[in-house]
């Protein structure tokens, strides 16, 4: 194991702590944290009590460490999402009992889509995607309705790769990729059947803060079947609530 930075702050290993848990090790043991986050054992040991002193941590009665519920209040109260998930949750609702199958919110966050809300049910199709989960921006349509309104700058950065595939389908090929962002800008909408699962068609439309720049997507994960676009009007008439909800105005 690497020493640490000399001079490296507390708050840098703390940050490293918590950056070791993940959708798929929402629970872990200190020494896997201590090797995930590049720490002596007795180092991530003290932290770690100190944190779990203060329920930012949480110790299961198995020894095994995760988030706890003091972070989630705080990071719940401060949001910067939380604003946009008011106004598109009564929306959203609405949307989901049309649709039947997933309904989700996300937002743009570096060269990733962040999701932060989503409503399914009980034999909804496969969805990867989860509440706070990312996927990159080429790989699913709410991430390529936002990389389509995104600055030219960023487009640019992932058109230049890797595009990494999900499926035979995904758009790896810049120049594909690139038509199908002008295809999205000029329609208003991503449809993608197949991109990540053969039997569900993702279709995501954007949504529109005060001033008109693009904030978010909103997008529906339904089966890949004929009827799926059917559900493009509903989508985009929940999209044109919430915008005028968050304040936009297309007069």
């Amino acid at each position: 194991m690497a020493k640490p930075a000399q001079g490296e702050s507390v708050l840098s290993r703390v940050v490293r702590i918590f950056e070791t848990f993940g959708p798929d090790t929402p629970a872990l043991r200190v020494t896997d944290i201590a090797r995930r986050a590049d720490l002596h054992v007795a180092t991530a040991s003290r932290l770690v009590d100190e944190l779990v002193s203060h329920g930012w941590l949480r110790r299961d009665p198995d020894r095994r460490i995760r988030v706890g519920v003091r972070l989630w209040e705080l990071a719940s109260r401060a949001s910067p999402t939380l604003s946009l998930r008011d106004a598109a949750m009564p929306f959203m609702e609405d949307l989901h009992a049309v649709v039947g199958h997933h309904t989700q919110l996300a937002v743009l966050e570096d060269r990733e889509v962040l999701f932060v809300e989503r409503l399914s049910a009980p034999g909804a199709v496969v969805n990867v995607t989860r509440v706070a989960g990312r996927l990159p921006l080429h790989a699913s349509s709410s991430g390529l309705v936002l990389l389509a309104h995104a600055p030219a700058e960023l487009q640019e950065q992932v058109l230049a790769g890797p595009l990494e595939p999900f499926r035979r389908t995904t758009l790896t090929e810049p120049a594909r990729l690139r038509r199908f962002l002008a295809d999205v800008r000029r329609d208003g909408y991503a449809f993608c059947a197949g991109f990540i699962d053969e039997e569900t068609a993702g279709i995501a439309v954007p949504l529109r803060g005060r001033s008109g720049d693009v904030v978010a997507a909103l997008s529906v994960i339904v089966p890949n079947d004929r009827n799926a676009r059917m559900q493009i009007p509903a989508l985009r008439a929940a999209a044109r609530g919430i915008s005028r909800a968050m304040g936009y105005s297309s007069r």
